[in-house]
């Protein structure tokens, strides 16, 4: 039988492979635990030197303060363990690791200065509680530990791009799914994937580049000869039966098993289990938006827009100018666009293309179109014409962030022949949204464009529009936006 292995500079033996994943972990723990003694240290250097909140006078060295390290840098490290923090999550983002750091070392620390209170209550150190270290070692911990992982990340990326390190996938099914999966672990080598093969019900030939080495039957010996780490069920067909009796042959040693949800799972976004006096409910559908959460997110449109519209008002009016100046025709192009529940509003943007360019009727813009001008060019590469929308926003027509608003025309075509489309518009259209960041604007596919803004519905949170916003504005910022015609 042959082994796939994904393209890959170099091979190693499995024995290294895992040699290289021990050190990596404990390299994570120990740069965690070296920027946290780091930042402490920095803390009570910039207390000594910073008139902020006062200049200490004769302060005691930084040995008097030991047993604060020690608590302040042991309580962080436990709370990062229990928050599983040194649990590999493949593909995460930067913005939600940045949060969860902020967010344990934040708890970390708290609970570091509440045992303090009490440990050190009756020693010499009360005289010179060190609130401005503590403060300083709490932000600056925050700033070096994102530093360190993101150092952390590079390396492993560089590490799995050479195919090392990496851990040995198996997949259980042939068909479409599994395809899916072998492509994106595949061409995403930063993954630190790296499959062998796939099993199916019979063994017939290969699917794709990746070779069927076996039956379902033969899993646990699969599992042993090519030293699988984890397994991936791509079945989503496959019933409760079969899949227990899957789990349970691939239940040897510690190999990860994952399963890919069925279609129902799929449509129902993010599941969730309620209580019904001691029966348990699977919530299918549950929207995200309601209550107070309407009302936090309408003040931060609001906040936002009004203070967009302020600092970037001198922008405006420049651009304004240079539009002008260009073409005849009005700045801004006013076209109706279909929002929150089915209604139709006037969405703004500056005017990118001649003033004639839907003389024949609405269609796509597309790579090199020639109605759209110079300038306009410029503003679609860097959404600069999406600012004016910051005065639907303001008006409460539009979000800062939402899915993206399609023409009525468009809609009534896509509700036809994607399914659930109109769901969409359960939430208010936005400047930025979900699918955007992730590339899909333009000339793309509506029915991707569809999933993301589905899941954004229904997961939607406070900090999720905030990396939406964040991810925007690095990708404007760095010339990332993909497909802007």
């Amino acid at each position: 039988m042959a082994r796939a292995v994904a393209p890959q500079r170099f091979r190693v033996s499995q024995a290294a492979d895992r040699r290289v994943r021990g050190l990596l972990r404990t390299l994570l723990v120990v740069g965690d635990l070296f920027m946290l003694v780091l930042a402490f240290a920095l803390g009570y250097v910039l207390r000594a030197r910073l008139p902020l909140p006062a200049v200490p006078v004769n302060p005691p060295p930084i040995s008097n303060y030991v047993p604060m390290l020690v608590v302040h840098v042991a309580m962080t490290m436990l709370v990062f363990y229990f928050a599983r923090m040194y649990h590999q999550r493949r593909a995460a983002s930067r913005f939600d690791e940045a949060y969860a750091i902020a967010q344990n070392v934040s708890i970390g620390t708290l609970l570091a200065v509440a045992f303090e209170s009490l440990a050190f209550k009756n020693s010499a150190l009360e005289l010179d509680y060190p609130r401005g270290v503590v403060v300083y070692a709490w932000l600056l911990g925050i700033v070096l530990v994102v530093v360190g992982r993101m150092f952390y990340r590079y390396l492993t990326e560089r590490l799995h791009d050479f195919g090392i390190g990496r851990d040995n996938v198996l997949l259980v099914g042939s068909g479409e799914v599994a395809r899916t999966i072998a492509e994106k672990i595949r061409w995403s080598p930063t993954l630190g994937l790296n499959i062998v093969g796939a099993v199916n019900g019979e063994e017939v030939g290969a699917m794709g580049e990746v070779p069927i080495i076996g039956t379902t039957a033969e899993l646990p010996e699969i599992i042993d000869q090519y030293e699988v780490d984890e397994v991936i069920i791509a079945l989503p067909e496959a019933s409760r039966h079969e899949l227990v009796q899957l789990v349970s042959k691939c239940q040897r040693g510690k190999v990860d098993i994952k399963v890919y949800p069925d279609i129902f799972a799929y449509m129902a976004g993010g599941l969730t289990v309620d209580d019904l006096n001691g029966m348990p409910l699977l919530s299918v559908r549950d929207v995200a938006l309601r209550g107070w959460k309407l009302s936090l997110k309408r003040a931060m449109d609001t906040v936002g827009a009004f203070a967009g519209l302020v600092a970037l008002s001198p922008f405006m009016t420049l651009t304004a100018i240079l539009i002008k100046l260009e073409s005849p025709g009005p700045i801004f192009f006013c076209q109706e666009r279909m929002g929150l529940d089915g209604h139709s509003f006037p969405m703004i943007k500056f005017r990118s293309m001649r003033a004639d360019a839907e003389k024949h009727g609405p269609g796509w813009t597309t790579e090199n179109d020639p109605r759209v001008t110079r300038m306009g060019r410029f503003m679609r590469r860097t959404n600069w014409d999406e600012i004016p929308q910051l005065i639907n926003v303001f008006w409460g027509h539009m979000s800062l962030v939402g899915p993206r608003p399609e023409q009525p025309y468009y809609v009534q075509k896509f509700r036809e022949y994607i399914p659930r489309y109109m769901e969409r518009h359960r939430e208010k259209a936005g400047v930025t949204g979900w699918a955007q960041v992730n590339g899909l604007r333009g000339d793309t596919s509506i029915l991707e464009r569809t999933k993301y803004d589905l899941w954004y519905v229904e997961n939607w949170s406070l900090w999720l529009d905030v990396k939406i916003v964040l991810r925007t504005m690095i990708q404007t910022i760095f010339g990332r936006n993909r497909n802007a015609y």
